[in-house]
């Protein structure tokens, strides 16, 4: 059996994500997904909890075919034991996917086996242009799943970001 680790921040959760993880799911029998910086929250570059994407990421990938877990990892600020971090924080994995520059090299340092992945239409989906897209209220949807627009729906997510991304001078 082979089990993989994917690492992302998922903020939120994209099409670009799951193609990503469909293309992953292709290779092994099981997927980890490393929900990274999940203790942050509540601004306008990380507007979700990690449970928030934990909900986002398993409705998004119910009936995809192969196991996945969806794991928070908190930020750790040394990179030199991050991956022991990782390890610890989930299920055994034989291989990880990340085109991170940073995250290739730590595991590459750890002996870990690391394979990049296809990247799908960067510019259209991508973590900062869904939340310009949904600071300014405009089209957003079509960049993620069904689930997570559910989600965000009943998190009042729309309205989070929007008033996180407001300066105090725009508030006053």
């Amino acid at each position: 059996m082979k089990r993989a680790i994917f690492i992302g921040r998922f903020q939120p959760f994209h099409r670009g994500h799951l193609r990503v993880v469909e293309a992953i799911a292709d290779q092994v029998d099981e997927l980890v997904l490393g929900i990274g910086s999940a203790g942050d929250s509540h601004t306008a570059n990380d507007p979700f909890t990690g449970g928030e994407r934990i909900l986002m990421i398993t409705k998004s990938l119910t009936g995809l075919g192969v196991l996945t877990y969806a794991v928070p990892i908190e930020d750790l600020e040394r990179n030199s034991v991050w991956v022991s971090h990782v390890e610890s924080m989930s299920p055994r994995f034989d291989i990880a996917f990340s085109n991170n520059p940073l995250v290739v090299r730590l595991f590459e340092e750890a002996n870990v086996p690391v394979e990049q992945v296809p990247m799908v239409d960067r510019h259209r989906y991508e973590g900062t242009e869904v939340r310009r897209r949904m600071i300014a209220d405009d089209g957003w949807e079509e960049l993620v799943p069904p689930a997570v627009v559910d989600v965000i729906e009943e998190i009042d997510g729309i309205e989070r970001i929007q008033q996180v991304a407001r300066s105090d001078e725009s508030s006053v």
